[in-house]
């Protein structure tokens, strides 16, 4: 009992017998043709005749492919974001622990150069780093859009003293400082499972990251989602469900649930970019992933570090960060317009 959408193919029947005019070829439609597209295909449509929408949906497919496809990458490269080359083979690193060949070392045996000091390769690990990032940050978007769309849509459409409470926990939960809490509760989580003499495990670590982010993260999309039940459970068509005696979880599954993909695909491409930044700006801080896991954050910690005496090492993680939120933001912008038959381009 979805509402019906589609497009309405008018016509006017005026006699042309005799005229020569024939209406110009791109905007002959064929009416079998467009009745038959599904919003899904319209929507991909718009979205193909975005160039901007479809460059940087090929940018950010880039880097999924190559933080996913890391370990098979190396490989094939031949080297490991851990081994300390430059430790091992005289010559790669000078007297002062940096790069001895100019551009961070940067040659056709090393192609993004030399980690300072250690002399780890920084291709592998700019590689291993966009894996780190990206899976906890798809972990984190997965859990808090689980979870908001639950709680938002369950308390818009219940209403009354549910949505009373939902409403002011929300309200709780986005008044925290969550970069403070961030920092303050993800070292006593770990202090609970790990000793302070020992260390912690990098799952251990990845999890207490998720899970701290995941419970500051789920009101935001879970306030997006009451606001948008509340404007659709007074519409014609779930009246109209109620009157043929569909119970609440038929109502929101069948009826509310479909109509809220658009603003939920929106938020997932607006959400990860954020909790890509967020996690390596905590791996930075010194409370998210530590030595030997490659991440973005760390390295460019340790980039801050040598910058006056090797720029190069910061810039290779500076840039790439830059560039996957770049794009993802504009894949974002893409989706929504292309989601969206009423934007204007």
């Amino acid at each position: 009992m979805n509402e019906p959408t589609g497009l309405a193919v008018t016509s006017d029947h005026r006699d042309t017998a005799g005229s020569s005019e024939e209406p110009p070829p791109d905007q002959t439609l064929a009416p079998a043709e467009v009745a038959g597209r599904s919003p899904t295909q319209l929507a991909w449509r718009r979205f193909r005749r975005d160039r901007t929408g479809v460059i940087s949906g090929a940018v950010v497919l880039l880097f999924f492919l190559a933080g996913l496809g890391a370990p098979v990458i190396a490989a094939l490269y031949g080297k490991d974001p851990y081994t300390t080359y430059g430790q091992n083979q005289p010559g790669l690193l000078n007297e002062f622990g940096y790069p001895a060949k100019p551009n961070g070392g940067i040659d056709g045996q090393f192609w993004l150069g030399l980690e300072p000091s250690l002399g780890r390769d920084v291709f592998t690990q700019l590689l291993y780093g966009i894996r780190t990032s990206l899976l906890i940050s798809l972990a984190v978007v997965l859990i808090i859009t689980t979870l908001g769309v639950l709680i938002g849509v369950v308390a818009g459409y219940t209403g009354r003293w549910v949505d009373f409470g939902v409403g002011r926990v929300i309200d709780v939960v986005l008044s925290f400082p969550s970069t403070l809490f961030f920092i303050a509760f993800i070292p006593v989580i770990q202090s609970l499972f790990v000793p302070p003499d020992q260390e912690t495990p990098t799952w251990l670590r990845a999890t207490t990251v998720i899970l701290v982010l995941s419970a500051f993260g789920w009101a935001q999309i879970a306030r997006l989602m009451r606001g948008q039940v509340l404007s659709l459970r007074e519409r014609e068509y779930i009246e109209a469900a109620r009157i043929a005696g569909a119970g609440p979880g038929r109502i929101i599954r069948a009826e509310l649930l479909p109509n809220l993909w658009t603003p939920i695909l929106v938020s997932v491409s607006m959400t990860v970019p954020t909790y890509v930044t967020t996690e390596a700006a905590l791996s930075f801080l010194g409370v998210g992933m530590v030595e030997p896991t490659p991440d973005w954050g760390r390295m460019i910690h340790r980039g801050a570090e040598v910058y006056s005496a090797d720029l190069s090492y910061m810039l290779a993680p500076g840039l790439a960060m830059l560039v996957f939120v770049i794009a993802f933001n504009l894949l974002g912008d893409s989706v929504r317009d292309a989601l969206d038959p009423r934007a204007h381009r």
